[in-house]
């Protein structure tokens, strides 16, 4: 029934292709990419076609990296405890190894008596990376499955999603369904859940952005924004960011609010001449490389270099930053300890 129901949403997205003209292999507007991505939303329709439409792609010309340097974490042998690291996922080879691939490395390294397994929430990702690599990577469906036939007994599920959005919730729905798989199953929190979290990660991408601190330069981070409630984090994080004394950082959304519009009125009211721009999203992929970097109109780069700016784009996600999958394992290690 899993693929039946698959196969009717696949259909249904590419009776809607028409819907996406404009878009082409260098600027899809949404798919293989983040997962704030991205990681934060249940896909919008624009979305969805989009990512059908790349993944039709006979050839891509752009390299991304070597996906076989990239561990897919999908064996068995797992043992009787297992710790299932959720991703949106992303077709940007590099990225995901530097990102999503450092997490699974730091969870492993720091709970070396657990397996630790990797589960992506994005079909469409996982079909174009089998169709360009050659290379399968699990659903959450074919995770839990691979799990519950080896035998685990404790699961633990840690998302890297930002958010307690509308991915974080269907993850947790497709876990009921194998809930009486396991003797137990328990979800760790994803990277901005409490106050706590906003102020680390604020910590963080200062710390790493320090080197722009020179009084003339914005630092500006794109988020990927979500129609869910969860949405107010990015506003937590600006006043953050306020109360901190980082009056020069500002954040933004591709696709809720604060908007690109809402960034460039802060950034013009505090005069600055320089703009430096990145990713607030565990990956650097389609979001960060085109609507973030992208030389097109519509890419932030283009739009602050119109308005005079000079503008530097830091292709970088946050999972590249160690502090950022430190705040992973914590809430892994907080999920972990609740099965005592």
């Amino acid at each position: 029934m899993k693929k039946i129901r698959f196969v009717i949403a696949a259909l249904m997205a590419l009776s809607l292709l028409t819907a996406c003209g404009g878009n082409n292999s260098d600027n899809s507007s949404e798919t293989l990419s983040d997962a704030v991505s991205s990681e934060e939303t249940s896909q919008s329709e624009d979305a969805v076609q989009s990512e059908y439409a790349e993944a039709a792609e006979d050839e891509e010309n752009y390299d991304t990296g070597d996906a076989s340097l990239d561990n897919i974490r999908n064996g068995d042998n797992i043992g009787e405890n297992e710790l299932l690291a959720v991703s949106f996922g992303t077709s940007y080879n590099d990225s995901r190894r530097l990102t999503v691939g450092a997490i699974e490395n730091d969870l492993e390294a720091a709970f070396p008596e657990f397996s630790v397994r990797r589960g992506f929430t994005s079909n469409i990702i996982i079909d174009h990376v089998m169709k360009r690599d050659g290379i399968l990577i699990d659903d959450i469906d074919a995770a839990l499955s691979r799990a519950a036939d080896n035998g685990v007994k404790n699961l633990i599920i840690q998302p890297t999603h930002l958010m307690n959005g509308i991915e974080y919730d269907e993850i947790v729905e497709k876990a009921a369904n194998y809930s009486d798989a396991f003797e137990k199953v328990v979800f760790g929190e994803p990277l901005l859940t409490s106050d706590e979290d906003i102020s680390r990660v604020v910590k963080a991408v200062t710390e790493d952005t320090k080197a722009y601190n020179d009084g003339n330069t914005a630092v500006c981070f794109m988020g990927h924004g979500t129609e869910h409630s969860a949405n107010a984090v990015y506003e937590k994080l600006q006043d953050a960011f306020v109360s901190g004394g980082f009056d020069n950082y500002f954040i933004g959304t591709v696709e809720a609010s604060p908007s690109l519009e809402d960034v460039m009125a802060a950034v013009k009211n505090g005069g600055y001449s320089r703009v430096v721009l990145q990713p607030m999203m565990v990956v650097a992929g389609d979001h960060a490389n085109n609507d973030m970097a992208g030389d097109e109109d519509g890419s932030w780069k283009r739009a602050f270099e119109d308005e005079g700016f000079e503008v530097i784009c830091v292709l970088k996600g946050l999972g590249e930053i160690e502090e950022i999958r430190q705040i992973y394992v914590d809430h892994a290690r907080a999920a972990i300890d609740s099965l005592n």
